[in-house]
């Protein structure tokens, strides 16, 4: 167990390989209730969270769920988030470690004709991820889990338990989030645990959902995006719409045109030295940024693989980099991400 962002929490249940193989292999179940759950209703809802995010809400169809990145003026990434469009309301989930700062920068500029409402200290988050998470979860609801799309919701109940249940997750495989009420939480979690034998399922910790979504390319705040950070350099292009107004916009079309930004970049290192978020990186001698991510990977059979900030001519793939370790340097290649892609 250990703290982050004011919940304790658990980094391994029983094995950070162990629990990364049952969500590649079969399911992981993750307490996620640190998260931050934002409620907006009102009828000029969606146009104002478009404003302050790259990607676009106004298209979004009813309960669809859409990865999107909150900005600052300089097109920086303030914070990354999961938007819901629900019957009546938008539910925006944020990381725990950015949601007093988020609650700050938008309670405070809520326009006229809309609301927004902290849930965060009255609702948990239950994840079930892994391929066979629909075989287990469809055996505790009525909601026809095969008619829903991936990153689509629904709202009924599991276990008898009111819930709304996402077909999202962040982890490279298919998975479920259920958002319940805080009070109802361990009971779900318990009744979910009672046929976890059946399907091979093991609760999952913070340590093998960093592995998980590494494998996935996936970017996690504080690593691969931050205020500095923009989505462009995070090699997000496709959640950065140019062709709509919002915070920070101009400052991302300048990145675009100019293309001199840095890039988050893939690894893999050549040996058994692990790289570690910090870690200088050089190209031909020369510095050329900073790992952000590190870790061995086993859907690479044990791999040592990471992510990079480097400069535009350093970020190629098969571009051969150092990185410096205790004063050594280890040679490492960049490779194409993601690292890791399920199979459909």
């Amino acid at each position: 167990m250990s703290p982050f962002g004011g919940f304790l929490m658990p980094i391994s249940y029983s094995g950070i390989i162990e629990e990364h193989n049952a969500v590649r292999g079969a399911v992981g179940l993750f307490d996620l209730s640190h998260m931050g759950q934002f409620v907006v209703r009102g009828e000029g809802a969606a146009r104002w969270l478009d404003s302050l995010t790259c990607n676009d809400v106004e298209t979004m169809k009813a309960n669809q769920a859409r990865y999107n990145i909150f900005t600052n003026d300089l097109g920086g990434a303030m914070d990354d988030a999961i938007i819901y469009r629900l019957d009546g309301r938008w539910l925006v989930v944020v990381n725990a470690s950015n949601a007093p700062k988020m609650w700050a920068a938008l309670s405070k500029n809520v326009p006229d004709g809309v609301t927004i409402e902290n849930r965060t200290p009255r609702s948990a988050l239950i994840a079930l991820q892994g391929p066979r998470s629909y075989e287990l979860l469809q055996t505790f609801t009525g909601v026809d889990l095969s008619a829903m799309k991936y990153y689509y919701a629904a709202e009924g109940k599991v276990a008898e338990i009111p819930a709304e249940i996402a077909r999202t997750g962040y982890t490279g495989e298919d998975g479920f989030e259920l958002f319940v009420a805080a009070d109802a939480a361990e009971e779900l979690w318990q009744r979910l645990m009672t046929d976890a034998g059946r399907v091979g399922m093991m609760p999952a910790g913070l340590g093998a959902r960093d592995v998980l979504r590494l494998e996935a390319g996936m970017p996690l705040y504080g690593h691969e995006l931050e205020e500095d950070i923009s989505p462009l350099s995070a090699g997000l292009d496709w959640v950065v719409k140019l062709g709509k107004q919002f915070r920070g916009r101009d400052a991302l079309a300048a990145q675009a045109a100019d293309q001199l930004y840095p890039r988050i970049a893939g690894i893999i290192m050549a040996g058994r030295a692990p790289a570690r978020a910090g870690y200088p990186v050089f190209l031909d001698g020369v510095r050329v940024g900073e790992v952000r991510s590190g870790s061995p990977a086993p859907s690479l059979g044990g791999k040592n693989i990471g992510t990079v900030l480097v400069t535009a001519e350093a970020a190629s793939a098969g571009t051969e980099l150092e990185v410096e370790i205790r004063g050594q340097r280890h040679g490492c290649q960049v490779v194409p991400l993601p690292f890791y892609k399920r199979k459909k």
